[in-house]
């Protein structure tokens, strides 16, 4: 049964949460595994370089997922969180290559996907605050 884009940007918001109280980050493939977007043994076959790009196998539509990222990507930049972009290497044995996220390739997809958001030692907020009309808060630290 497919989600409605509302009840998907809810289970990416509670994601978002409590991966930012337990890693002090969120990164966007911890939240497809969080959300069930993505399985765990996919995510590790692509790590191990056995799937050619992760997109593959995420279970949603690219439409919905774009529309999960740019979210978000808002929901991060409304929040202070601080973006910063981490290099995704395959796993293994033999030389580590960078790992594919998208099967175009496209620069900025690839950026897109790879960027983290972290939470900074300053700020002391119980709860960030979402500006996109009729979604939920997207995330807290507390």
């Amino acid at each position: 049964m497919s989600l409605k884009r509302g009840d998907l940007i809810r289970k990416l918001n509670e994601a978002s949460s409590e991966l930012l109280r337990e890693k002090g980050y969120i990164s966007f493939v911890d939240v497809l595994i969080k959300t069930g977007k993505l399985k765990q043994e996919d995510y590790e076959d692509w790590r191990f370089g056995r799937i050619p790009y992760l997109e593959k196998v995420i279970t949603v539509n690219l439409a919905k997922v774009s529309h999960m990222l740019r979210t978000l990507q808002e929901n991060a930049k409304h929040g202070g969180l601080k973006p910063g972009k981490t290099a995704y290497m395959s796993w293994g044995k033999g030389p580590k290559r960078p790992l594919r996220f998208s099967k175009s390739g496209d620069p900025n997809i690839e950026q897109a996907y790879a960027t983290h958001f972290i939470k900074p030692k300053e700020v002391h907020t119980q709860s960030i605050l979402h500006i996109v009309p009729g979604v939920v808060p997207p995330f807290s630290w507390s």
